[in-house]
């Protein structure tokens, strides 16, 4: 198969990643995956995405791939940093020369690495991170690499940025899973204090508040001790009946 083939079989499966049923960290690798099969040369690819506007790589398709982002990132320069800060495709051939990081360059060149094609994933009103493609070999990317690796970016990006928001829907459900379960673990709480106390909702509150913040605790975790502690209390009762 040549490289469009390559191009066009990742892209097909690129447009039935998203079924809801895998991790965000499961999907974006098979991006990351996919991103290494359509670009011809790469050895490795990292998908970065944006975090309150700080690059984070959050999956490697391969253990060398992490190192070199995480140099990148340490130091606050290199191919990924430029792509996302410019919104275009950065490229080198020759790491260990480049002089537009001049302290990322040489140490990754040490590294055996060379080559690296930076791809922002770009949609219309905003950057959602980038994928950085690298190589071994020196001038592992040409015109036609960089050409494909755009052709697969533009639509990684919408998968990415799909896969991000169902990854904070799953996060904010379970929040709100959390609340409610919270809640009504208080509810029993409060109703035991009260019934064991005869004070008021409002005081049995300030009890449990003043726990919390003497032992360092959220008043959820105090309101469950209670529960917990009661619960076993009422069976310790019926079996010495």
């Amino acid at each position: 198969m040549d490289a469009d083939d390559d191009l066009g079989v990742s892209l097909v499966n690129l447009s039935r990643l998203l079924t809801g049923n895998e991790s965000l960290e499961a999907t974006l690798t098979r991006v990351a995956g996919y991103a290494v099969r359509a670009i011809p040369g790469a050895d490795g690819v990292g998908l970065t995405v944006l975090e309150a506007d700080r690059p984070n790589t959050m999956v490697a398709s391969a253990p060398f791939v992490r190192e070199v982002d995480a140099v990148q990132y340490g130091l606050g320069e290199g191919p990924c940093i430029t792509a996302v800060a410019e919104r275009r495709v950065v490229r080198s051939g020759s790491l260990g020369g480049a002089t537009a990081w001049p302290r990322f360059g040489p140490r990754i060149g040490r590294l055996g690495v060379h080559s690296v094609l930076s791809l922002p994933l770009l949609l219309p009103d905003a950057v959602v991170g980038a994928l950085n493609v690298y190589a071994h070999p020196k001038d592992a990317f040409d015109d036609r690499a960089a050409e494909l690796g755009q052709l697969f970016a533009t639509p990684a990006a919408t998968s990415v940025h799909n896969a991000l928001v169902l990854e904070r829907s799953r996060r904010l459900v379970g929040q709100l899973n959390d609340a409610l379960t919270n809640r009504a673990t208080i509810d029993q709480a409060l109703g035991i204090v009260m019934s064991r106390t005869g004070v008021s909702t409002e005081e049995a509150f300030d009890r449990l508040r003043a726990i919390s913040q003497t032992e360092h605790l959220k008043v959820a975790d105090v309101a469950r001790r209670i529960v917990v502690e009661a619960v076993r209390r009422a069976q310790s009762r019926h079996r010495n009946r």
